[in-house]
């Protein structure tokens, strides 16, 4: 078992003796992403209801709990059993929110009357620093150096805001 326990008044774990304060967020969609024939694909994962958990510790480590019909168990069986990592994204929240990617595995699958919660675990990939990355990359390409690298680096961030 991962956590000893869980105290959701205080939203805290207990585990080992220790006391983690973590923040708990409204799981409102999750997305497999898939590679299948050199193309990478979404799978729409249908929930039913979701949690999604930041630990706050210096891993940086979030807990995805999405309860789901039964039909996924044996989609979600396999991924437990097989240990890889993979690459989910999800939203927070609210449906409008902009979608997070999360690198995880799935650790855990529990049948709760006719439908099934699955637990993933893992870690947030930040696509804001994959994004600036790739506009350096644009402006070096382009030729910009020193100064006016920086200022036009600036003036496309100003514009991607509006």
């Amino acid at each position: 078992m991962l956590y000893d326990r869980w105290c959701p008044i205080m939203n805290l774990y207990i585990h080992a003796g220790s006391v983690t304060k973590v923040k708990t967020f409204k799981l409102v969609s999750l997305d497999l992403v898939e590679e299948k024939n050199d193309d990478i694909t979404q799978r729409r994962i249908k929930l039913i209801d979701g949690l999604i958990i930041n630990r706050e510790d210096d891993q940086g480590t979030w807990v995805i709990e999405a309860y789901l019909d039964q039909e996924y168990a044996d989609f979600f069986s396999d991924l437990v059993d097989n240990q890889e990592e993979f690459i989910i994204q999800v939203k927070i929240t609210k449906q409008s929110n902009q979608p997070a990617s999360f690198l995880v595995k799935a650790i855990d699958t529990n049948l709760i009357g006719d439908n099934i919660n699955v637990l993933f675990i893992g870690s947030i990939i930040d696509r804001r620093r994959e994004q600036i990355e790739k506009m350096l990359k644009l402006l070096l390409d382009e030729g910009y150096q020193g100064e006016d690298l920086l200022n036009e680096f600036k003036r496309r961030g100003e514009e991607s805001t509006r």
